[in-house]
């Protein structure tokens, strides 16, 4: 596939990194020398100085033969002009831009993207993608990843395994026995750093991070059998009242009138403005490091502390203040890589990374055959597929301990007629069923071509 991507920023550089790994054609365009300089040095891809927008730019990175163009540079006006330009001039077939700005977004201008209008085929608004993953944080405490799929009718949660979990040194195969009711399936296990899809006779750890699929019915029972069950927050306090901040806040004044939230914002205009949109939050103008300000939040009796600001030492720092201070628990936003290896030793809980939820967004529409979402897994090392079975499947009709499944993927979930189906040997894949499979980085290829519409296959 020949991809052009429109800014070499973090998730600019993700997307490539990815891509280019997977040997796609991949060009990225951005204005900064340095930041094209470090990505030809780092990736197998081509960089070109310029503006995204500008039709010879766009001609020099070969738009004319593109498959697809990835606009996600800091400025929207500048993604949706290198859509435009690579519809109009050069035909593109697929456009993808990254929209921050939410009047773009309202609900009655929804026909503004539609091809007579703006010709963007994909809408990827970072603020709202990561305040929905903050929302399902915070609604299950007890996992550090909820990805929902098959129309939330299946979840895949990422659990940490303490010490006192009762279900460890058990062997996975003896676990399906004790619990045969239970559609729960352990499809990864990240242990020392490591991820690794596990066999029927292995056995999880205390330290291990369990990737479980389950029903929608199940989680709470499944988060109970890892010995996990943290009750939901109700005093939330939070740190920033930015784009995220305050659609996290609407959303939760909307959806759970018992929940108690303050807000701690250190930009006074914003501060107001925030206060203006929101009924029953508290909005105090101020630096959340400020520990009598935070004290004046009542973070002592609250359950969860969620920084959301722009600055990452500042959501670290406010956060660890915030269990210092009595606090029950934290979750912090982190775009900076190199920050999250820190968190277990900071006594963070958990943390959502903004660049990783874009690029999981992004990736759906890149992968090819009838691939219906996609959740990139521990920095890209796996990712969590949902896709739909067609006729020429060679996963269709076959038990599935006849098949021969390629190394690193194991499939967690089948959906039919509404219905979750825990597989095992003897379940069956039919036409149309929707497939929830984990897959290793190097497995993804074959996840793909295994949906294909044709009958090509590994």
């Amino acid at each position: 596939m020949r991809v052009i991507i429109c800014g070499a920023g973090q998730v600019g550089f993700g997307i490539a990194e990815r891509l280019a790994a997977e040997k796609n054609d991949v060009s990225v365009i951005d204005t900064s020398p340095e930041l094209i300089h470090a990505i030809r040095d780092s990736l197998d891809v081509r960089g070109f100085v310029g503006h995204g927008s500008h039709p010879e730019v766009l001609e020099a990175a070969g738009a004319q033969n593109a498959d697809m163009i990835i606009a996600v540079t800091l400025h929207d006006e500048v993604n949706i002009v290198a859509c435009e330009v690579a519809h109009a001039l050069f035909n593109v077939p697929t456009k993808i831009a990254r929209i921050r700005a939410q009047s773009y977004l309202r609900p009655h201008y929804q026909d503004l993207f539609s091809r007579e209008h703006m010709p963007i085929d994909v809408i990827i608004s970072p603020e709202m993608e990561v305040g929905e993953m903050v929302l399902r944080r915070i609604a299950l405490p007890g996992a550090s990843d909820v990805v929902r799929f098959a129309d939330n009718k299946i979840v895949m949660l990422a659990i940490e395994c303490l010490e006192d979990c009762p279900i460890v040194h058990t062997p996975l195969a003896q676990l399906s026995e004790l619990f045969p009711d239970l559609p729960s399936t352990v499809v990864g296990i990240t242990r020392g750093g490591t991820l690794f899809i596990p066999h029927s006779a292995d056995q999880l750890e205390p330290g291990d991070l369990a990737h479980v699929v389950t029903a929608k019915e199940q989680v709470h029972r499944t988060l109970g059998l890892f010995g996990h069950e943290e009750q939901e927050a109700t005093r939330i306090v939070f740190a920033g009242g930015g784009n995220i901040g305050l659609y996290v806040a609407k959303t939760i004044e909307q959806r759970q009138s018992r929940t108690k939230i303050k807000i701690i914002e250190s930009v006074r205009e914003r501060a107001v403005t925030i206060a203006d949109q929101l009924r029953r939050t508290v909005v105090l103008n101020g630096s959340a490091l400020d520990q009598k300000l935070l004290m004046e939040a009542d973070i002592q009796d609250a359950d969860l502390m969620v920084a959301l600001t722009n600055n990452d030492q500042a959501n670290i720092l406010s956060s660890v203040m915030a269990k210092r201070l009595g606090c029950k628990a934290n979750l912090v936003l982190i775009n900076n890589p190199a920050y999250q290896d820190l968190t277990k030793s900071l006594d963070i809980d958990a943390y959502v990374n903004p660049s990783s939820v874009t690029i999981s967004r992004v990736l759906q529409h890149v992968r090819r055959g009838r691939i219906r979402a996609v959740h990139s897994v521990q920095r890209g090392a796996a990712e969590i597929i949902e896709a739909e079975a067609l006729e020429t499947s060679p996963l269709v009709g076959s038990n599935l301990s006849d098949l021969d499944l390629p190394d690193g993927m194991r499939i967690g979930a089948i959906y039919r007629d509404g219905q979750v189906i825990k597989p095992n040997g003897q379940s069956r894949i039919k036409p149309k069923d929707r497939v929830v499979i984990f897959a290793l980085a190097h497995a993804v290829r074959h996840v793909e071509q295994m949906f294909r519409v044709s009958l090509e296959f590994f």
